[in-house]
């Protein structure tokens, strides 16, 4: 922060403590006449009496203005740290590398990070938790209500961002609760992709490999014919022969490959929507995804449990 909002800040909150504390003192100081008697003015027949404050309300103002004083002073203002140094939290960090960084030169330092007091705070606590389910195999925990939603409140905490609070995806983000995997749905492989994230290889822009636009509608035209939909037979034919591009990937009959997180095409689910539009995009100018690692985020105890509730969801 610059000097000057700093200054800014610090000004201006010290105004308001100050200002009530001068406007608290010539409350106390009558100056308006006899204590008891009548105002000289009314309001609708109403007549206002000169009488001092209630002697708690009094009380409680004097208690807010030297705990806001005493909090600036301790916990510091802008660019005033205070003795303990506190922040809420370790700030302008961009990466984990930042974060985990940020959070050693703290301690070093000897502040107070507020948000690092209440990680340690909640490991602290629930760590013989995390790791007692940590030890038990998914056929377990899939079973046991509680741990199911600790998974569940681990997810919406960390996955409901992309995939939903619900689970069931958006565009780009798959659904978690049917049985349609990239790279498959088993327990460890659900734990894989979670702890290591996913890259994909990418699939690339095929418009120019197809001759143009023409070869492009007809292997779009084929790869809908694939799912049950009906479509110009000549086109799909033409869009066949064309289609033996595409086989390194999505194999001979369109039915993907796990290995390389290739979709089925053969089905009627569509990670980047399945109408004629959506499926042309993803021809022509092909498509990427990126799935975050958590392994070095939530650590090996958390993404055990939340596999095993990703893993219960599509299989009752």
């Amino acid at each position: 922060m610059s000097t000057f909002w700093s200054l800014w800040i610090i000004i201006g909150s010290l105004i308001v403590v100050f200002g009530c504390a001068w406007l608290l003192r010539m409350v106390l100081v009558d100056t308006m006449g006899e204590e008891g008697k009548e105002m000289p003015h009314s309001f609708d027949g109403i007549v206002e009496m000169n009488n001092p404050l209630p002697k708690w309300w009094t009380i409680m103002f004097a208690i807010s203005i030297v705990w806001g004083l005493g909090y600036f002073a301790l916990y510091g203002l802008a660019n005033y740290a205070g003795p303990q140094q506190w922040q809420s939290a370790n700030k302008h960090v961009y990466s984990l590398a930042e974060s985990k960084a940020a959070v050693i030169a703290a301690r070093d330092a000897g502040a107070v990070v507020q948000y690092d007091v209440e990680m340690d705070s909640a490991d602290a606590v629930y760590g013989a938790t995390y790791a007692n389910y940590a030890s038990k195999s998914v056929e377990e925990l899939v079973k046991d209500p509680e741990a199911i939603k600790v998974g569940q409140r681990l997810f919406i905490q960390n996955c409901a961002q992309c995939h939903g609070s619900d689970a069931r995806g958006q565009r780009g983000f798959p659904n978690l609760t049917d049985s349609d995997w990239l790279y498959g749905g088993s327990f460890d492989k659900i734990k894989e992709s979670i702890m290591q994230g996913r890259v994909a290889t990418g699939m690339m822009a095929w418009k120019d490999a197809l001759g143009g636009d023409q070869g492009v509608e007809e292997v779009v035209t084929y790869v809908q014919s694939l799912s049950g939909r009906k479509v110009n037979a000549k086109m799909a034919a033409a869009g066949k022969a064309k289609f033996g591009l595409c086989m390194a990937c999505h194999g001979t009959d369109g039915t993907g490959n796990e290995m390389m997180g290739a979709p089925n095409l053969t089905d009627k689910v569509w990670l980047y929507g399945g109408s004629k539009a959506a499926i042309t995009d993803s021809v022509a100018n092909g498509r990427t995804g990126v799935m975050p690692a958590w392994s070095e985020i939530l650590g090996n105890d958390k993404v055990h449990v939340i596999s095993a509730y990703v893993y219960s969801l599509s299989n009752k």
